[in-house]
């Protein structure tokens, strides 16, 4: 049995059929340092409620699946040491252990699967490694987009990535790829990329009734809203390509490998950057954040 615990507003929202829409906890505990980490995970939460609609931070805490956070909760989890950074094959076992957990893209669609939430923001998703063809690192987030039933908005996938080998997985998965408003795939902290997304919508209410249909035909899996971080708080691609190739090159050097490596990465392009790609990271999820809203408005209208 899961310890299955709505904080207080989302179960409120569930009462009364609010939309809500499911956050990550892994950019609170393993994004950015204390307390910005918490300000930012605010301000992400207030866009939601501001768009109306209702945040729900997702986290495991000593076993028991949050689903929404309250206040004091959020600022222990952004304090915290030593939190496990929970994917689909861990998840369970950090439950069934009493552990503590941020969860990934893959972790927070599975918990928001289970608490009926069918629309989430994140940052940017996981995806297929440089150099996976030896390493074979690719995201779980990927394979749970083909087979859990949530639109994911977010701002393409991390641009240290390897973003062709990416879209071409999902292609192969069968997994919607939606650019909103334009033609190209996003690239995280870049609005645009030379890559042609393979779909477009261009409001909100196209995307869910596009989530709504999937789910009539009895499709599996979710949809993936790659969302362009606004022009104003963008880094452009060709003065981010030499920072995320120094950062990769380090890594290599460093032998960093499995999780550790995005995180070695971000850091190593936060200094590159002189802070400039977090700023970009916190202005693309508070974007995503205000489109999910939307989304999960237009699902409700729509009966869903």
């Amino acid at each position: 049995m899961i310890d299955l615990h709505l904080s207080a507003e989302v179960h409120a929202a569930r009462v009364a059929g609010t939309p809500i829409v499911a956050l990550e906890s892994t950019i609170i505990t393993h994004g950015m340092p204390y307390p910005q980490n918490v300000e930012t995970a605010r301000a992400v939460e207030q866009d939601i409620r501001d768009a109306g609609a209702v945040p729900a931070t997702i986290a495991v805490i000593n076993g028991r699946l949050h689903v929404g956070l309250e206040p004091d909760q959020l600022d222990a989890l952004g304090q915290a040491q030593g939190v496990a950074k929970l994917s689909r094959a861990d998840m369970a076992a950090c439950i069934a252990t009493g552990g503590t957990g941020a969860t990934t893209v893959a972790a927070t669609m599975i918990a928001a699967r289970f608490a009926g939430i069918e629309v989430f923001a994140t940052g940017g998703i996981g995806g297929v490694h440089k150099g996976a063809e030896q390493s074979f690192d690719i995201s779980a987030d990927l394979h749970e987009l083909a087979q859990t039933p949530v639109t994911v908005v977010a701002a393409g996938a991390k641009a240290i990535l390897d973003l062709p080998k990416t879209l071409e997985v999902l292609e192969t998965l069968g997994v919607p790829v939606i650019a909103y408003g334009q033609d190209s795939f996003p690239a995280f902290w870049s609005a645009t990329s030379d890559l042609p997304a393979p779909l477009r919508m261009d409001d909100s209410a196209s995307i869910a009734r596009a989530h709504a249909t999937r789910r009539a035909l009895g499709l599996p899996g979710g949809q993936l809203v790659a969302n362009p971080i606004p022009a104003a708080d963008q880094i452009a691609a060709e003065d981010l390509a030499p920072v995320i190739a120094q950062a990769q090159a380090q890594a290599d050097a460093q032998g960093i490998a499995g999780k550790a490596v995005t995180p070695f990465l971000l850091q190593a392009i936060f200094e590159a950057t002189g802070g400039r790609s977090l700023t970009a990271n916190i202005a693309l999820v508070r974007n995503n954040a205000r489109l999910a809203a939307k989304i999960a408005r237009d699902l409700i209208a729509l009966g869903g």
